[in-house]
């Protein structure tokens, strides 16, 4: 919605996954105006040595330090219960 570094500093996406029996990794993405972001919100799989293991995740966004960020989020849900 807007540019990065003109409109505003900070506000970057901050991804953490939680592996399990090791330490989180945060993985930092500043997208330019028109960038999507597709992401999981809870957890994704992975394959280790001995088959698939669910690594959680996490998302947010960095404190906005100057200007306005402006986004659009849309949710992609299956509800079944």
């Amino acid at each position: 919605m807007n540019e990065p570094g003109t409109d505003y500093t900070g506000g970057e996406f901050v991804l953490t996954e939680q592996t399990p029996r090791a330490q989180s990794r945060a993985i930092v993405l500043q997208p330019k105006r028109g960038d999507m972001l597709i992401f999981t919100t809870s957890f994704r799989p992975v394959k280790g040595t001995k088959g698939y293991y669910r690594v959680n995740t996490k998302h947010g966004v960095s404190t906005v330090n100057t200007g306005e960020r402006y986004t659009l989020g849309i949710i992609f849900h299956d509800a079944l219960s």
